[in-house]
């Protein structure tokens, strides 16, 4: 993988819905993360596919990724041992032959709907869809990492968002 640039939204609207085409359940664990440094995440889709993933955000847009396969028992083990956790739903979509997911996060986070999309270049344009909200690319506190360690329940959409991670 290598290179990640996304960017990420608030959803404002369920008018996303009748654009969905598939979803999947994610449970994930990080082991190690850092809002300045390297993340390591565990993810479970489906309770039959398993990721190891390294990240670490170079700037808001653009992250280092790497991303393996694990066995499905290892990544079980993997997260029961950490005590970050994070059990969403991930929607995908196909907007104007681009694809999009809308994350609805669930327990301590279960108010929070995030849509992302992947660009090819940081100069990448794109048409913003009108069910999304607040452009969040960035903001570390609305992390899936950081959400782990301080879910929405603790500390405030709102507040997040003013934070905007100086």
């Amino acid at each position: 993988m290598g290179i990640e640039i996304e960017r990420r939204f608030l959803v404002a609207n369920e008018d996303w819905k009748s654009q969905v085409i598939r979803s999947e359940d994610f449970s994930q664990a990080y082991l190690s993360s850092s809002l300045d440094e390297w993340t390591t995440r565990i993810r479970i889709i489906d309770n039959n596919k398993a990721y190891i993933t390294l990240k670490s955000s170079v700037n808001g847009l653009l992250n280092n990724e790497f991303e393996y396969s694990i066995p499905i028992k290892d990544a079980i083990e993997l997260i029961k041992l950490s005590k970050y956790k994070i059990i969403k739903t991930r929607y995908q979509l196909k907007i104007n032959n681009k694809n999009w997911v809308v994350d609805l996060f669930d327990g301590s986070n279960s108010s929070l709907k995030i849509a992302e999309i992947e660009l090819n270049s940081e100069s990448e344009e794109i048409q913003v869809p009108s069910w999304c909200g607040e452009e969040i690319t960035g903001i570390k506190s609305l992390s899936n990492a950081y959400l782990a360690k301080t879910p929405i329940s603790v500390l405030s959409l709102e507040d997040r968002v003013k934070a905007k991670d100086k």
